[in-house]
């Protein structure tokens, strides 16, 4: 039967829930549904029933069992056990990728819930929640621009190292503030991480280190070197899989590294 709506379904469907009341608490308001396919079609039908080798199923926890599903407008619950044998099919369908359920409709809402195809192939439109997801991102990207304009630029150069691993001392004071600025605009989140990261001012010194070659890479950036005027040794081996500037910052918040950060600060402080 779903052959002609072009639609196959797979070997079975199986739904779980935690309640058997689950799809009776739902308040029965209008409702709208989207596909969530990246190609949108004129006409989407989606399997109201399955049949004998290809059931649509429903796990109930509370009674352990496999309940089958079947969408009939004429009938008052959406498992065949509870159904008459008088049984009217009408296809789902969306149209333009939309679909409009009125509150009328409850059990229509009840099957599109508990559908296995929910949440894959479509979903419900919650305006009300998408509208709190909005306000939350451009909440974010207030907060980020308003901190970003705030910055002195010793704080701008050390997030410009870290978000962008260049040598803030190519461009001009304007530019790196408009850059951090767009930066923050387009990554509100990424740029309040790096902000409120406590490790910031080390990290940056770290790719400041390497920027003012006072340490190097070795062996495909396995090793550590020191490059100062005085010492040329090896400072440490990366340990296998790390990021190797991770790996620096890690061993300068030993006792032994908190002595060399030092050092090489002072050789930056000298520049």
């Amino acid at each position: 039967m779903f052959r002609g709506w072009g639609f196959k379904p797979p070997p079975f469907f199986l739904i779980k829930s935690n309640s058997i009341h689950m799809a009776k608490q739902i308040k029965p308001v209008d409702k709208f549904y989207r596909l969530t396919t990246k190609a949108t079609p004129l006409s989407y039908f989606i399997p109201t029933a399955g049949s004998k080798r290809r059931p649509l199923l429903y796990w109930e926890e509370a009674t352990a069992t496999n309940r089958v599903m079947r969408y009939s407008p004429n009938q008052r619950s959406i498992f065949e056990d509870e159904q008459d044998a008088n049984v009217l099919r009408e296809p789902i369908v969306f149209e333009d990728g939309q679909l409009y359920v009125p509150k009328n409709k409850p059990l229509l809402q009840e099957f599109l819930a508990l559908h296995p195809l929910n949440g894959k192939k479509f979903e419900e439109i919650n305006t009300e929640k998408e509208a709190s997801d909005i306000v939350e991102i451009l909440n974010a990207e207030v907060d980020a621009l308003v901190a970003c304009r705030e910055l002195d630029i010793e704080q701008v150069e050390n997030i410009i190292r870290v978000a962008f691993g260049i040598d803030p001392s190519t461009q001009t004071t304007a530019e790196l503030r408009r850059d951090l600025l767009i930066f923050a605009k387009n990554n509100p989140q990424d740029f309040l991480t790096i902000l409120n990261d406590p490790n910031l001012s080390l990290q940056s010194n770290v790719k400041n280190f390497f920027n003012e070659k006072l340490l190097a890479f070795r062996r495909d950036k396995k090793e550590i070197w020191f490059n100062t005027p005085s010492n040329k040794k090896k400072m440490m081996t990366v340990p296998y899989g790390e990021d190797p500037y991770h790996a620096c910052e890690q061993f300068f918040l030993t006792d032994e590294g908190v002595v060399v950060l030092e050092h090489l600060e002072k050789y930056l402080n000298q520049n």
